[in-house]
């Protein structure tokens, strides 16, 4: 009788432990942390030139040298050679799905992270490549919601969820050389 008990208590006690697993690795209690990604947003304004033409305070440029003034940056696009300074970094991003991504603006004036079919001109056509026309998602500038929600402003994050599988193409509207790829597994 003794064997029998102890036959039934260990049999329950598998029970029990294998139901306890299935449970756990139908609801983790221990999941790894979601995965996150950064972008970092560059330019070189420089602060006399940009104030002087877009306001006070409107670049808020900290960087130690390699400042480009406001009529060399319309200069240089124009030319079809736009300031390399002006950068999103990296170019190139893969992640897994599921991965957060935060763009950081640390140049020293506003940009966009805008999601675009396909590359091309932004809402600035002073600043857009020769023949480059404005892609459509840029098209009516900050007047489109859309473009305004993907703003960020000297020093701010905006973050990026639940991009889907794919590639994903992004630009800012106002310096359209400033783009990168997204790719998600």
């Amino acid at each position: 009788m003794n064997t029998i008990v102890k036959l039934a208590l260990l049999a329950g006690s598998l029970t029990f432990a294998f139901a306890t697993l299935t449970l756990a690795q139908e609801h983790p209690q221990h999941q790894h942390p979601p995965q996150s990604a950064q972008i970092v947003v560059l330019d070189e304004c420089d602060p006399t030139t940009f104030n002087a033409v877009l306001g006070p305070d409107f670049c808020k440029n900290v960087a130690l040298g390699g400042f480009t003034t406001f009529d060399d940056l319309f200069a240089k696009a124009a030319a079809g050679t736009p300031d390399p300074g002006w950068d999103f970094e990296p170019d190139k991003l893969k992640i897994k799905e599921g991965t957060s991504v935060s763009v950081v603006d640390q140049g020293g004036e506003p940009h966009t992270f805008t999601e675009v079919a396909k590359f091309g001109g932004g809402f600035v056509t002073g600043l857009n490549a020769p023949g480059e026309d404005t892609v459509p998602e840029c098209a009516t500038g900050f007047s489109n919601l859309a473009v305004a929600k993907t703003r960020i402003l000297q020093g701010s994050t905006i973050q990026i969820n639940n991009l889907p599988k794919g590639n994903h193409r992004f630009q800012c509207c106002i310096h359209p050389w400033m783009r990168m790829q997204v790719e998600v597994k």
